[in-house]
């Protein structure tokens, strides 16, 4: 280590408030890992809660760590962010993953804390000292999708929503934290966890059964909420507070909206109190949901919050309807930007994806935004989508005229491309070839040229690269072990070293084949799946959950006490 590296860690501190520190003496130890930098991890309510989630227990020190480009380049040891310790102190290394690109950054991370790669590896030896390699165990939205490109590195993984186990792994550490093996066995019978030296992961097997996945039944048990305020992060100083989770409306290529069935919603009240606390240190709040418009009282929560001072700030929204106190907050905020997302160019694609929003909510939304003088209106797309034609691209077109013809000010677009996901009616689906999808995505910027709309547009070839990691298998582990630049190039050349081609895994599924995921029970039902993607096919809207999240046993994710209980509080 190096001053100039616990310098940096140091001013970042000292900017923070409401950082938790302790001795590590006589404790169970965790370093929380984010495998991006301290900005983008520090935006994550996901770390904010695991951060709470652990600090709970007087027993157990929680501390943070990031990757950091330039101390890998310098070859600096991993260092715990609160005491600057080396990471392979810990007894835990537990790290949250929300996306597939941040894979790379998992194995960096390890050889930097001076880590052995494979969990088998772990298993067989013991640090210098004696002492026992950390417990390596990862959960988050990536891990819950498809661990299997990654599982060869993870001891242990955590499918669905991590707060439910946290009380479990730490007793089971506390119990077996000198005995590798035995705490392995352990953790391979707990619900939820998944061990990949432990378990079967192949489909095919006689003994396959796959890991069900965790679901909190009362999200208000650990608050979700901003741990620790920074202003060194994209949500500079504020307090971010999920108002909800899942989403019942089931657009068919949103995977948080399938593997976070069924919906919850926090209590108003519960929301308001968290929104009080978070007004004694920032102005600013943070509403975090999958759609926070479909929160049950919004309207209330909105003009609550103003009268309450807060400056207010949305994850997202939709426009079936659109929450005209919301948005109205939103501009007396001083709110820069309101992003909405037509998804498609067309109504045929929007109802092929079931995005069930027409075009004239999708203009009134404009118009509010043009009502209200946002100095921004950004629209989101998606290129690729299953169906795609031609003159969906020239809806697309024609439907970004309509407003700049509405909307004075600075109007964006983006243009990403679309990648099918796991566990979605889409999973089976090949991806759109990325010269197409740049084709059309030139198509869009040609078009709107001359029309002062800036026009952004991912790089189909690294979104190629996230497909191949969302839909992989082990075999992949190899490729991100031994890649040690990452450019599109380079990661097609490590595949064909270990004899793989990018079509082998973008490409078409056969519905009735295993897939590498299987080992994921997220409760959908495939025959579920399979009956959206039939009603896709024909350009036709399909299910959606109840409101208020009352359980209907549709498509499996609720049971029959949660439908009960739901139900009955109508």
């Amino acid at each position: 280590m190096s001053w100039k590296q616990i310098k940096g860690i140091r001013d970042r501190l000292s900017q923070e408030i409401g950082t938790v520190y302790k001795e590590w003496g006589g404790r169970i130890r965790v370093v929380l890992a984010f495998p991006n930098t301290y900005y983008v991890g520090m935006s994550s309510l996901a770390l904010h809660t695991m951060y709470r989630a652990f600090n709970r227990f007087p027993h157990v020190v929680c501390e943070r760590t990031f990757w950091d480009k330039e101390d890998v380049e310098a070859g600096h040891p991993l260092l715990s962010y609160e005491s600057q310790r080396p990471v392979n102190e810990a007894d835990v290394f537990a790290f949250t993953i929300s996306y597939e690109m941040d894979y790379f950054n998992v194995t960096e991370m390890l050889r930097q804390g001076r880590i052995p790669l494979l969990a088998e590896e772990r298993e067989s030896s013991r640090q210098h000292d004696g002492r026992p390699w950390p417990l390596i165990i990862a959960g988050g939205p990536a891990v819950s999708m498809n661990p299997e490109p990654i599982a060869p590195f993870f001891d242990a993984l955590v499918i669905g929503e991590g707060e439910e186990v946290v009380e479990t792994l730490v007793g089971l550490v506390e119990a077996h934290r000198e005995d590798r093996s035995r705490l392995l066995d352990a953790l391979a019978q707990v619900p939820g966890i998944y061990v990949p030296t432990r378990h079967v992961s192949d489909p095919t097997h006689p003994a396959f059964h796959p890991i069900e996945r965790l679901w909190v039944r009362d999200p208000t048990l650990v608050p979700p909420v901003t741990a620790i305020y920074t202003r060194a992060t994209e949500f500079s100083n504020m307090h971010l507070m999920e108002i909800g989770r899942g989403c019942g409306r089931g657009c068919r290529f949103c995977l948080a909206g399938y593997i976070y069935r069924p919906p919850r919603e926090q209590p108003l009240e519960v929301v308001l109190e968290w929104a009080r606390e978070g007004l004694r240190h920032t102005e600013k709040i943070g509403l975090v949901a999958a759609a926070v418009s479909d929160y049950a009282h919004i309207d209330t929560l909105a003009v609550r919050l103003r009268e309450m001072g807060a400056r207010i700030s949305v994850s997202s929204m939709r426009t079936d309807p659109i929450s005209v106190p919301l948005v109205e907050a939103l501009a007396a905020s001083g709110t820069r930007t309101l992003t909405i997302a037509p998804e498609a160019g067309s109504q045929r694609l929007r109802d092929v994806i079931n995005k069930t929003q027409q075009v004239e909510d999708l203009l009134a939304a404009v118009d509010l935004a043009e009502r209200l003088r946002f100095p921004q209106l950004k629209l989101y797309f998606m290129v690729g989508h299953p169906t795609e034609r031609e003159e969906d691209i020239e809806a697309l077109v024609a439907f970004v005229k309509e407003v700049r013809g509405r909307f004075r000010r600075t109007l964006i677009i983006n243009a990403t491309p679309f990648v099918p996901k796991p566990h979605t009616p889409f999973q089976w689906l090949p991806m759109t070839p990325a010269s197409v999808i740049k084709a059309r995505q030139r198509r869009i910027a040609r078009a709107l040229a001359g029309h002062r709309v800036v026009v952004r547009a991912d790089n189909p070839r690294w979104a190629e690269i996230q497909g191949v990691l969302a839909r992989g298998d082990r075999r992949l582990a190899p490729v991100l072990a031994g890649l040690e630049r990452l450019t599109p190039r380079a990661f097609a050349r490590a595949l064909e070293a270990r004899g793989l081609q990018m079509e082998t895994f973008l490409g078409a599924r056969d519905p009735q084949a295993p897939l590498p995921w299987d080992i994921v029970g997220v409760r959908v039902k495939r025959k579920y799946l399979l009956r959206e993607w039939r009603l896709a096919q024909q350009a036709r809207v399909g299910h959606h959950c109840p409101p208020a999240a009352k359980g209907c046993l549709a498509c499996g994710a609720c049971d029959p006490a949660w439908a009960f209980r739901a139900t009955s509080n109508e």
